[in-house]
């Protein structure tokens, strides 16, 4: 189609050419001297053409040749930008396939090439790129030292600020992979409050704080991670509840556990496994009351809870049986008339009785708790020593040693 509209155009040259130039009968005279030299107009103007065209092409080509060092030189330049863009993507492509020295070789190249361009020399981007796969490269090699230098090249560089805050998040990681969680924790505190809470930071922050054995923080961040779809919901759930139980456990006093307690969100307090491991920890600090007063509404709801939650609460109410008071047995009367096959309602129900001494509904559902296999040791060891209190209050010593001895045998 080209090819046709520019035929069309020369027919219409030729036509106008012809039109205005065939009945031309002017002349052109050149005098010199004694000379005289009579042309045609037509043929001087396509002579003064020709002329001009020539001259045109001379002062091209003067230029092309006078011009010609500065084009040598700016192609070297050029050659040598590509070699090195070229080595920095090779690099980058060894680090990636695992062979970390090769990379820092070829990134050290780059940057060598990188002095000699003069255009490539100003651009910090591309040094800051360099310097951090060699650093990355280093880090694998497990040259801490020279890691760290060129790091510290790269963010002499100052570029753009999403490039400072990857060399600080880079820098965060690779704190918490040589196991210096308070380091990692200083670099995150310097990223502004977005970046902050990215999903990574807030990984790192996650990490760092375990580590650091702050299961109140380490709590925070991962409920945020779980807010903003960080992990799976049955891996959140089960970290959040690690975390909380964590945090209950290092509790040294009745104040500090009702800190914790008070701390951790209304989603956590009704969980059956945070809230059994918040009554064991009051029990062990000598407050089972405050345990019990925690485990009453999660009792009153039993039926709401499934297998295992019902027996996480079972087994907390047993480690705080001790205060226990008379409230407690129309519910353990009604929870046995639902889960009365359940060992671990069955241990919670024969402690209840057992502790408001009623003995004859509590002797069959201890023996039944210090049969049960399933139940942990502990649970087992409590009942015997209350059959052998009970023996011994009927002066049967012979059925409480022998009481003891499966008590004793289970240490």
């Amino acid at each position: 189609m080209r090819s046709v509209i520019w035929l069309i155009l020369l027919f219409v040259a030729a036509v106008v050419a012809a039109s205005a130039f065939g009945q031309n009968d002017a002349l052109v005279s050149l005098f010199y001297g004694h000379w005289r030299l009579d042309l045609s107009l037509n043929l001087f103007l396509l002579v003064l053409l020709g002329v001009v065209m020539v001259l045109f092409a001379t002062l091209q080509a003067a230029q092309s040749l006078l011009s010609l060092p500065v084009r040598a030189r700016e192609w070297r330049e050029l050659k040598r930008e590509r070699a090195a863009q070229a080595l920095l993507r090779e690099g980058f492509g060894e680090f990636l396939a695992a062979r970390y020295a090769r990379a820092q070789r070829a990134v050290q190249k780059a940057l060598d090439l990188q002095t000699e361009a003069r255009e490539l020399a100003q651009d910090r981007n591309f040094t800051v790129q360099a310097r951090l796969i060699a650093a990355s490269a280093l880090h694998r090699l497990q040259d801490k030292i020279a890691r760290d230098e060129q790091l510290a090249l790269a963010q002499a560089c100052q570029g753009s600020g999403s490039t400072s805050e990857g060399i600080l998040l880079l820098s965060a990681q690779w704190a918490m992979e040589d196991r210096d969680a308070g380091r990692c924790m200083a670099l995150l505190s310097e990223l502004p409050p977005g970046v902050a809470r990215r999903t990574q930071a807030l990984r790192l922050k996650l990490q760092a704080a375990r580590q650091l054995g702050r299961p109140l923080e380490a709590l925070q961040t991962a409920r945020l991670l779980a807010k903003h779809q960080g992990f799976s919901v049955g891996a959140a759930q089960s970290l959040l509840r690690s975390l909380a139980i964590d945090a209950l456990e290092q509790a040294l006093d009745e104040s500090q556990l009702g800190r914790v307690w008070q701390g951790l969100d209304e989603a956590d307090r009704r969980d059956p496994w945070v809230l059994a491991a918040a009554a064991r920890r009051a029990a062990s600090l000598g407050v089972p009351g405050l345990g019990q007063t925690w485990l009453w509404p999660a009792w009153e709801q039993l039926q709401r809870q499934d297998g295992e939650g019902r027996e996480q609460l079972a087994l907390a109410l047993v480690a705080c049986v001790d205060a226990v008071d008379t409230r407690w047995l129309p519910v353990m009367e009604q929870a046995l008339s639902r889960y009365g096959r359940e060992p671990a309602i069955v241990a919670a129900a024969g402690a209840v009785f057992a502790h408001r001494q009623l003995w004859g509904k509590a002797r069959r559902l201890l023996e039944q708790t210090a049969s049960a296999e399933s139940l942990p040791s502990r649970v087992r060891r409590q009942a015997l020593r209350v059959l052998a209190r009970i023996a011994r209050q009927e002066d049967d010593e012979a059925q409480a040693g022998h009481f003891d001895q499966r008590a004793a045998a289970l240490d």
